[in-house]
């Protein structure tokens, strides 16, 4: 299933956006944070990351590392219900609500929306852990933005 909101944008595949979003994410948090796309669309995104690497000091997978999993999932939605090409999507409020903590193994976030506008993206967030537990719920709200052109000499 692939997106476009514009009528001379090209419908690009869910597979060339997950591989978009490796060479995309290269050097930044999200690699750092170990964090995989599984899936990307304008409806619904979804991405792992593991625990290990990703902890507080007493062993538990830190809430800090739940809310960048879930911004990261919900901006990808946001940017790609606002056109990937011509316009860009920044956080600009999260809240999370962690309910049980994990130790080992991997997370998964799926981010799904509750309102696509033309200039704000709302997404639920639900982290779970390889036991199907709800580990954390968030909530993001991204701005959407026209890509400036690049100034003119």
């Amino acid at each position: 299933m692939g997106v476009t909101n514009e009528a001379d944008v090209p419908e690009i595949s869910e597979a060339d956006i997950l591989a978009g979003l490796n060479v995309m994410n290269a050097g930044t948090l999200v690699e750092r944070m170990g964090i995989e796309f599984l899936e990307a669309t304008s409806q619904r995104v979804v991405a792992r990351m593991p625990v290990e690497g990703n902890t507080q000091p007493y062993g538990l997978l830190h809430g800090g590392a739940s809310a960048v999993l879930a911004e990261s999932i919900g901006s990808i939605g946001s940017a790609l219900h606002a056109g990937i090409t011509s316009r860009i999507a920044v956080g600009i409020e999260i809240s999370c609500t962690h309910h049980r903590s994990a130790t080992s193994g991997w997370v998964t976030g799926v981010a799904t929306p509750l309102s696509l506008g033309r200039t704000l993206a709302t997404w639920d967030i639900v982290v779970r852990d390889d036991q199907d537990r709800r580990l954390c719920t968030a909530r993001l709200t991204c701005i959407l933005r026209d890509i400036k052109p690049p100034s003119q000499p």
